[in-house]
């Protein structure tokens, strides 16, 4: 059983690895593709600088010839073209001084006619320096020399697409870890939904089983008196039958609500443990400690002693034929419990929340399914918890009930 849980497990590990490889995938394709964008509109800006460099050159040179002269009006036309196909990205073009000589693209507070920082209003120039100011400590810069000892520098900011999707990384990763957690736990819940049917199944068809031989031993009872056996004998005898008609009404009950009643869980705990005190190794110590105070709680009997005689027939298991099991009851605050300490070779503490998974098991038989329905019946029948409270490898086990208790 204890294969099936690992299978279990790390089928669950290989989901989750398989699904952050999918999101790193995506990521890095997502990624390449924004430093993909911005390497090119780097290269939209070089053009721009160069075009602007180009411009000042063709305006500084002096011509008497006509064609010259159109010809280079052609380039200063083409140039400009280039310098007015920026419509995207906001570019602050300044001198050596940090003056701003020109800006386009900026979403301004203020509307304006012209680039010209001279006919900007102050609030217009105000924002302009600060998108300077933080431009400067970025690499968003391309220096243009015009001549020996005169430069220009063009400042840009990513272009609103870009921004875009510089964000469009963590949102995917948002979505598909969402995605992912909803398909985990939605595959998580149909499977549990699965087992819920198997063991409510199981647990029926079970009692159905043990109905009919228990009947028949039950009159078998009632003949054996007759028949010479002793008493003290067929009463012992007696008490097997009842519980064995106990236990069918126990599976019986799995999967129905069961019927709750005012109940003391100090003497449920006293009774539940009584009946295997006979039935376990004189080697084992049974000491019971529910003290004197009335514990009231709502319980359905039936199945909360179940609980308690597998607590007590796992710390037999655990103590291997010798040792102590002792049961204590108390209260703390608005809740009553009941601890079931053994000396037995004890529980990993990785393993506190596993041994209550189906299918866990340390032992060479068993379905390990008894603690899985002890805390089924405890937390939803009983609106309680179910935990080991202490347990070191070698030296024993403490497992711990809470229930509400009554007002």
């Amino acid at each position: 059983m204890a294969n099936i849980y690992d299978i279990r497990r790390w089928g669950k590990v290989a989901f989750l690895v398989a699904a952050a490889c999918v999101v790193a995938v995506f990521l890095y394709v997502s990624n390449n593709l924004i430093d993909d964008l911005a390497a090119q509109e780097r290269q939209r800006m070089q053009i721009w600088a160069d075009a602007t460099r180009e411009i000042i050159s063709i305006s500084a040179l002096e011509t008497n010839d006509a064609d010259i002269g159109r010809a280079l009006a052609a380039d200063i036309d083409f140039l400009l073209s280039i310098i007015e196909s920026n419509t995207t990205i906001p570019v602050l073009l300044t001198d050596d001084d940090g003056n701003i000589l020109q800006h386009r693209n900026f979403r301004l507070p203020e509307p304006v006619d012209s680039l010209a920082l001279p006919m900007l209003s102050q609030a217009n120039e105000r924002f302009l320096k600060d998108k300077l100011a933080a431009l400067s400590t970025t690499t968003n810069v391309i220096h243009i020399t015009i001549a020996r000892g005169f430069n220009q520098h063009l400042y840009y900011e990513d272009s609103t697409l870009l921004k875009r999707l510089s964000y469009y990384p963590y949102v995917q990763l948002l979505v598909m870890l969402v995605f992912i957690a909803v398909v985990y736990f939605a595959v998580l819940s149909t499977k549990k939904a699965e087992q819920n049917k198997v063991w409510v199944g199981l647990s029926k068809e079970t009692a159905h089983q043990l109905g009919t031989p228990i009947s028949s031993l039950m009159a078998w009872m009632e003949l054996l008196p007759d028949m010479g056996v002793d008493r003290d004998t067929v009463a012992e005898m007696d008490k097997d039958v009842r519980r064995l008609e106990t236990i069918a009404s126990r599976f019986s009950k799995i999967g129905s609500v069961p019927k709750m009643e005012d109940a003391d869980l100090g003497t449920m705990a006293a009774h539940a443990t009584s009946y295997m005190s006979k039935r376990i190794s004189p080697n084992i110590a049974l000491k019971v400690d529910t003290g004197a105070d009335a514990l009231a709680v709502e319980a359905c009997p039936p199945l909360l002693g179940w609980v308690m005689e597998n607590l007590v027939k796992n710390a037999v298991d655990a103590m291997e034929g010798h040792g102590t099991i002792t049961v204590t009851a108390g209260r703390d605050r608005s809740a009553a419990w009941v601890e079931v300490s053994d000396t037995g070779k004890g529980i990993s503490r990785k393993n506190f929340k596993n041994v209550f998974n189906p299918g866990f098991t340390t032992k060479k038989r068993g379905w390990g399914l008894g603690l899985t329905l002890a805390k089924r019946i405890i937390e939803e029948y009983h609106r309680g918890k179910i935990f080991v409270k202490a347990s070191t490898p070698g030296l024993g086990t403490t497992f711990r009930i809470e229930m509400p208790l009554k007002s």
